[in-house]
């Protein structure tokens, strides 16, 4: 790491353990001389690495160093699917939210706006969740497998399970009767994340699954009650039933000289799939009794313990000659009696610990009040070893502390959780809206929640592929989210086509037109010195420069030179065709394009004979003398390829005052040879004189036909 001098120091083994190390893989030979550090795309720094000067080795070498939390588990790629998926809810969410701000001042009961307000929250908490799923795992055989004991649909992943743990906490309102049923369902379909830092029930069903093939009495193996009762402690009950019916009792050839075991089995099955549940509905293939009023429930609930309390009692316990059929069944009527004994020892994790607690000893837990206080003896019975990512932000929302949980989020989970996970912190709770929406002096006068969508958008736009969805988060900024938005458009680049259209769309949608107007005036520049002329005076016609365009034109005559002959006029003819009908766009460009026509016309006229072709040159050389944007360089050019105009055989082609016109011209253009800064076009030396006498006998037929 860097010292104070810049120099490089080890870490010392006492800081080890609260210092974060990023490998540096460079592949240069020592001694490295010094190193350079910058910051690069996203949350990445772009390190240069320098050797010594020498020869035949490599001076140095340029690595990028992620500074992530190291989530391996979604990669970049699915992180931009997120990014550009989480767009439309979030939109859709603040459009609303701007609609409840304008009825919020219409008078209306507080209870149905927060209940509007939170199916709005819970919708657009469904639609990120859904984004949020892990890779699908291979489909199930056609034939199904009788001893696998549990499949999955998806890879689970923290950042799913820390999303739909705060919908349950905050967002889902209408579900806080069922709250501990919530958490049930909850750990079943995350469990096996907390495996990464100790065994879970999870892990020990995956252990088993795969040794139950090799086991040939599964009764027998102490593993096989174990895992059973684990099961049933976090109320996984379609899991211990369909083990429970793996026991040897159920074979056709042991079933007559087993019925009283197998009797007890079956009855403790149905007691389990029979198990009262306070919750609307059951998912498919989930066992249980649903009850969706408290007093149906608790009536169920004590007829239930009831059948357990009176089967535990059984005589048949004494006929049962499988001793750890017989305690293992024991245990588990144990457990549905709330023994907290027979509880600690089948959880692994103190979360199971604590889900166990409401399905067999709290049922009646409704809403989160003491929830904190049982999760604190929940951590002392069962301690962990080491920090868990999902831990910490449970611990949060159980302590019912808002800053926690969102720097828990900030801290594990990244800018993109935070930016969104704080409409779910807001629903419904008025504190944590005035926290987090309130305008704080030490942040530049904007809310905590503002600065988190800053800080997001400001990741989106560091990345070549996400900055295009930046502007939605900036625009829900009000205070400092159009300025910086402004800077962003600002400061893409100009030197791919779609790239700088896409740019303009996003000008227009948001109102933006000085910025739209500046970034075409780059775009022109940009174009005009790196050789692509025709895009370059496109881009500054579009943004109505023209000044610019002037400039141009005059670099454009000087690249040209003096002389306009026909084939230094090709290479401007696709300059010319983006002059267009407009002129007032064109700046002094607008020449070239009548002095087009010019020669369009005068190629009409071959060896003398159309005079209609002839005139309707004529009436464009008059026009091109008249423009004031024809340079003064080129009147003697232009006079001089029209010659044969002047000198037309049949009749002049020119009246009195058009004659006079283009004498007055000559005249101005010979007192202007005197002048230092003339340029002479590169004519003949009698150009000038033949000019001038075509004229002059154009004038003197022109006087004699009048």
């Amino acid at each position: 790491m860097p010292g104070g001098d810049g120099a490089l120091v080890p870490v010392s083994n006492e800081n080890r353990g609260s210092v974060v190390v990023y490998p540096l893989h460079h592949g240069l030979n020592p001694p490295i001389a010094r190193l350079a550090i910058s910051w690069s795309r996203g949350n990445s720094l772009r390190v240069s690495v320098f050797r010594p000067p020498s020869e035949g080795e490599a001076g140095g070498k340029v690595v990028e160093v992620n500074l992530s939390n190291g989530d391996s588990e979604i990669s970049d790629a699915q992180r931009r699917r997120i990014a550009y998926g989480s767009v439309s809810p979030f939109a859709l969410l603040q459009s609303r939210r701007s609609s409840f701000s304008s009825l919020s001042k219409v008078p209306m009961t507080p209870s149905l706006y927060h209940l509007d307000w939170c199916e709005h929250v819970i919708e657009y908490s469904k639609d990120i969740s859904s984004l949020l799923g892990g890779p699908k795992l291979p489909p199930s055989p056609i034939i199904e497998d009788p001893k696998a004991i549990f499949k999955k649909g998806e890879e689970p992943t923290y950042l799913k399970a820390a999303w739909e743990m705060m919908e349950i906490f905050y967002a889902d309102k209408q579900s806080q009767a069922w709250l501990p049923e919530r958490l049930v369902d909850w750990l079943a379909d995350y469990d096996s994340l907390f495996s990464s830092t100790q065994a879970t029930i999870h892990s020990k069903l995956v252990d088993f699954q795969k040794d139950i093939v090799n086991i040939q009495v599964i009764e027998d193996d102490s593993r096989y009650w174990e895992v059973i009762s684990s099961a049933l402690a976090v109320g996984w009950l379609d899991v211990v039933v369909k083990m429970l019916r793996l026991h040897g009792s159920y074979q056709l050839d042991q079933l007559s000289y087993r019925e009283t075991e197998n009797g007890l089995i079956e009855a403790v099955a149905v007691l389990i799939s029979k198990m009262p549940r306070l919750r609307p509905e059951s998912a498919s293939g989930k066992l249980g009794e649903c009850f969706k009023s408290k007093p149906d429930f608790n009536k169920a609930w004590e007829k239930w313990r009831a059948q357990i309390t009176k089967l535990d009692c059984s005589a048949f316990w004494i006929h049962c000659d499988n001793l750890r059929t017989r305690e293992g069944l024991k245990n588990m009527l144990q457990i549905m009696l709330g023994n907290i004994e027979s509880l600690c020892m089948a959880t692994c994790h103190w979360i199971e610990l604590y889900i166990s607690h409401f399905l067999y000893i709290r049922p009646f837990t409704m809403g989160i009040e003491s929830m904190y206080s049982l999760a604190q003896k929940c951590i002392q019975s069962k301690p962990v070893s080491s920090a868990h990512r999902l831990t910490g932000l449970m611990i949060g929302i159980l302590e019912e502390n808002t800053e926690v949980v969102l720097a828990e989020c900030s801290r594990e989970y990244g800018p993109w959780m935070v930016a969104h996970a704080v409409e779910l912190l807001t629903a419904g709770s008025e504190q944590a809206e005035i926290l987090l929406y309130e305008e704080r002096y030490n942040l530049g006068g904007i809310s905590i929640g503002e600065l988190h969508r800053l800080i997001y958008a400001q990741v989106l736009s560091s990345h070549a592929l996400t900055w295009q969805i930046a502007p939605i988060y900036l625009t829900s900024c009000m205070k400092q989210g159009m300025s910086l938005l402004e800077i962003l458009l600002y400061r893409q680049s100009v030197q791919h086509n779609e790239l700088l259209l896409k740019n303009i769309e996003l000008c227009r949608l948001y109102g933006l037109d000085h910025i739209s107007s500046s970034i075409m005036k780059v775009a022109g520049v940009y174009h005009w010195k790196h050789g692509r002329k025709g895009s370059g005076i496109y881009w500054l016609q579009q943004a109505q420069d023209a000044n610019r365009l002037h400039i141009i034109a005059q670099q454009l005559f000087d690249s040209v030179g003096k002389s306009i002959s026909d084939e230094s006029f090709k290479q401007w003819e696709g300059v010319i065709e983006l002059l267009g009908s407009e002129s007032k766009t064109a700046g002094g460009l607008e020449f070239l394009r009548k002095y087009r026509d010019f020669k369009k016309f005068l190629q009409q006229v071959p060896g003398g004979k159309s005079t209609e072709a002839a005139r309707r040159a004529v009436d464009s050389l008059i026009l091109l003398m008249k423009n004031p944007s024809t340079p003064q360089r080129f009147w003697l050019p232009l006079l001089y390829d029209s010659l044969k105009l002047l000198n037309w055989q049949d009749c002049p082609l020119l009246n009195v005052c058009e004659t006079n016109l283009l004498l007055n011209k000559v005249q101005e253009l010979s007192l202007a040879r005197v002048r230092p800064d003339f340029k002479e076009s590169s004519l003949p030396p009698e150009a000038l004189s033949c000019v001038r006498l075509a004229l002059a006998t154009n004038l003197g037929r022109a006087i004699l036909d009048e």
